[in-house]
């Protein structure tokens, strides 16, 4: 199952015994799901969501918190929708639930954000708000750079509602307007799990966490190769630019190098790739890495001092400028 699944799944089960948080969950899912419609002059509030389980906890809450009853209709998907839709209406007393869940206010006018009495409640009613706006409209993207829990909202004003109860939670949310539709975003991956916990969502928080962690561990294991790529690479280049070095030292001294240099030098230019460790290892007698870079060393300084007495070009000079070390 989806991540987003799974956290609906989980939330539309979770039990919830407060009357004011209730309240809050019914309000912000007719808000961010659902219409007021007028039919023969009465009016109907339908919700739309893609669960069965959230419609039928929609439905039980409006029983039971306001003592209306209502109706599931099920709508089959088509076009670019997959999966059915489930509708929850309110006929007969719509416009009862609809004074009194503040989708309208005291005159009858259409509530545009979230009802005052939600807006400025406790901590626990503004996490009901943001588990009635997952249930709605939520979506949960898998851990990783572009994680990130978002809701969809009807408006500018119930985007700022839900930034605001995000605030009273400790958590920061971010509303922007993408193509027309105004979404409430949160990205940082901490800040997600807080608020799934907050929610409620708690094994969905288990397998989201289990991901985020596999993701981490495989992002610093690559980090850790690729660091390792580039030492290599560094690694085999500076013995590559070492090995030419010694090359033209060995023409500029001709007969001149100290036989112990010269067979230090000679190891180099037989294996240009090689460590220096691995060259120690493959001298007779063998010799220490600090031994062979040693002899390696006094080899190019004696060469570079003859060249610079002949006025002619150093050992540096039959090394490519890309491979030379700064």
């Amino acid at each position: 199952m989806a991540l987003t699944a799974s956290v609906k799944d989980e939330l539309s089960r979770l039990e919830i015994r407060r009357s004011s948080e209730r309240k809050a969950e019914v309000s912000t899912m007719l808000r961010f799901c659902g219409g007021l419609h007028i039919v023969s002059g009465r009016i109907v509030i339908e919700a739309e969501v893609d669960l069965a389980s959230t419609a039928r906890r929609l439905r039980a809450a409006i029983a039971d918190v306001y003592g209306h009853t209502s109706e599931i209709v099920v709508v089959s998907g088509g076009g670019l929708r997959r999966g059915n839709r489930y509708v929850v209406r309110v006929v007969r007393e719509g416009e009862a639930l609809a004074r009194q869940t503040g989708l309208l206010d005291g005159r009858g006018r259409p509530v545009r954000g979230l009802p005052s009495v939600i807006v400025n409640g406790s901590t626990a009613d503004a996490e009901a708000v943001w588990r009635g706006a997952f249930l709605s409209h939520g979506s949960l993207t898998e851990p990783g750079r572009s994680s990130a829990l978002e809701i969809t909202c009807p408006g500018p004003e119930s985007a700022l509602a839900l930034v605001g109860a995000a605030r009273r939670l400790g958590l920061v949310a971010k509303a922007r307007e993408v193509r027309g539709v105004d979404r409430v975003v949160i990205r940082d991956g901490e800040a997600i799990a807080q608020l799934l916990t907050r929610m409620g969502a708690h094994d969905a928080l288990m397998v989201w966490e289990e991901r985020r962690m596999r993701k981490e561990v495989r992002a610093t294991a690559n980090r850790l190769a690729n660091f390792d790529d580039a030492n290599l690479r560094r690694s085999a280049q500076a013995a590559v630019a070492a090995g030419a070095r010694v090359e033209r030292a060995l023409e500029i001294l001709g007969e001149e190098v100290p036989e112990h240099l010269k067979y230090a030098g000679a190891l180099r230019v037989a294996h240009k790739q090689a460590s220096l460790d691995e060259l120690g290892r493959m001298a007779e007698p063998p010799m220490t890495k600090d031994a062979i870079a040693g002899r390696i060393r006094r080899l190019l300084a004696m060469a570079d001092k003859r060249a610079s007495e002949l006025g002619i070009p150093g050992t540096e000079a039959s090394v490519p400028l890309d491979m030379l070390e700064h």
